[in-house]
């Protein structure tokens, strides 16, 4: 098989000739720039200096030599905004706190403030308060809130939405349809798009990284109660969302056509460590409906299967995923309560498609042996691929400071058992 039918075959439930692998198409698939340095070396290929494409999470930018020597199925379609709101272009030189050389978007600030931080702003414009802050010593960014007073009277959906989501330009198509174009001919590989416009409710989005200066609620945990405080204010948000989203699907569909085999919905996370953090009931009603409605029109218009990710234990919300119509579930948490992979296998293995579960990243890869490693990813494996509708991965993005031995052992086993 090609990694396209490879990729098509598992995602339709059929047992491919070999298991496919993802390594970097999406921003919750990826790894850590330092660690893709290391593994640059593991695989003994040229020094080259990584690229941060995603400075939010320090995700470097996995290039075809690393592609082909891993055997990777899956590449991602997408465009170069971030999550600060600047360009992933225009690189320049940067060295990481672990002494990792990189390269940078142009308009990421690399002066390390007085405190030891690394602070980021919005566009890339010093003159906006700082939106994102890499602790002395971090590897990844996190989210400055800038939450400004409100009151109940006072909050607006529209404006809330109107600074974080627009239809598509022209020039974005274009980009978009060219990019579709010269993956489709110049490689084998599957396509995912990275759409990610129906992510309703997601956390990363809330505090308004790229905007200068966010209107409402835009605290964790202020977002967080207010889906039971304020739900008339979050559901206006949620309808001008989809709005925009079914306005962007069909513009989507003329840029890409068939050339994408997925799309990458949602990175809202309903799962925490010990089970879902919201009630079934409360997903069908706040939630729910707006997936479906995605899904639909893209079950109805197009070929494409529908990715979702959500991190933690989702074992009380999983059935509610397949009636909403998602088709794709990732990161795939193992190592949370209940989240064992005989049980997501038995119960939901024909309905779903398990895009990641291929190693724990909170324990096994960052502080495993590599022995330990190899019979982990082998029984992973086992269990996910027997069947298809599995695309190994890891659980979520390999993160920084994993030992270049065990990055060795994950990559060496799954190539044994794949």
């Amino acid at each position: 098989m090609t990694s396209r039918e490879r990729v098509l075959s598992a995602l339709n439930h059929q047992q491919p000739d070999r298991v496919p692998l993802d390594l970097g198409s999406t921003s919750v698939t990826g790894i850590a720039a330092s660690s893709l340095h290391r593994l640059r070396e593991v695989l003994g290929l040229p020094p080259q200096t990584v690229r941060v494409h995603e400075p939010y999470q320090m995700l470097g930018f996995v290039d075809d030599d690393v592609l082909d020597a891993l055997g990777v199925d899956v590449v991602g379609l997408g465009l170069d905004t971030t999550f600060f709101g600047f360009a992933a272009s225009d690189w320049k030189p940067f060295t990481l706190f672990d002494g990792t050389p990189v390269l940078v978007p142009g308009l990421f600030n690399t002066e390390v403030a007085d405190d030891g931080n690394l602070y980021q702003y919005p566009q890339g414009n010093k003159s906006f308060p700082a939106s994102g802050r890499m602790p002395a010593g971090g590897f990844y960014h996190d989210a400055i809130e800038r939450q400004e007073p409100y009151d109940e009277e006072t909050l607006d959906p529209d404006e809330w939405t109107r600074d974080m989501f627009a239809v598509y330009t022209d020039e974005e198509l274009r980009t978009l349809q060219e990019r579709a174009d010269a993956l489709f001919r110049n490689t084998s590989r599957a396509i995912i798009g990275n759409f990610g416009l129906g992510a309703f409710g997601d956390i990363a989005y809330v505090p308004g990284t790229q905007i200068p200066y966010p209107k409402g609620i835009r605290s964790v945990a202020d977002w967080y109660m207010a889906t039971k405080l304020y739900p008339d204010y979050v559901r206006g948000i949620f309808d001008r969302q989809l709005e925009i989203a079914l306005k962007n699907l069909p513009l989507y569909k003329e840029a890409v056509g068939d050339r994408i085999v997925a799309i990458f919905i949602s990175g809202t996370d309903f799962g925490s460590q010990r089970g879902a953090f919201i009630s079934p009931e409360t997903y069908r009603e706040m939630y729910q409906p707006y997936h479906k409605a995605i899904n639909d029109w893209v079950h109805a218009n197009t070929s494409w299967k529908t990715f979702y990710h959500s991190c933690g234990s989702m074992i009380d919300l999983f059935d509610d995923f397949v009636a909403a119509g998602v088709d794709i579930v990732n990161p795939v948490q193992i190592s949370a309560e209940g989240m064992a992979p005989e049980v997501l296998k038995e119960r939901w293995g024909d309905r779903l498609v398990f895009w990641g579960g291929g190693v724990d990243t909170q324990r096994v890869l960052p502080f495993g042996t590599p022995e330990e490693i190899t019979e982990h990813v082998k029984r992973n494996v086992e269990v996910f691929g027997r069947g298809g509708g599995f695309v190994f991965n890891s659980v979520h993005n390999i993160q920084a400071g994993i030992p270049a031995e065990n990055l060795a052992a994950l990559f060496r086993a799954f190539e044994e058992c794949r």
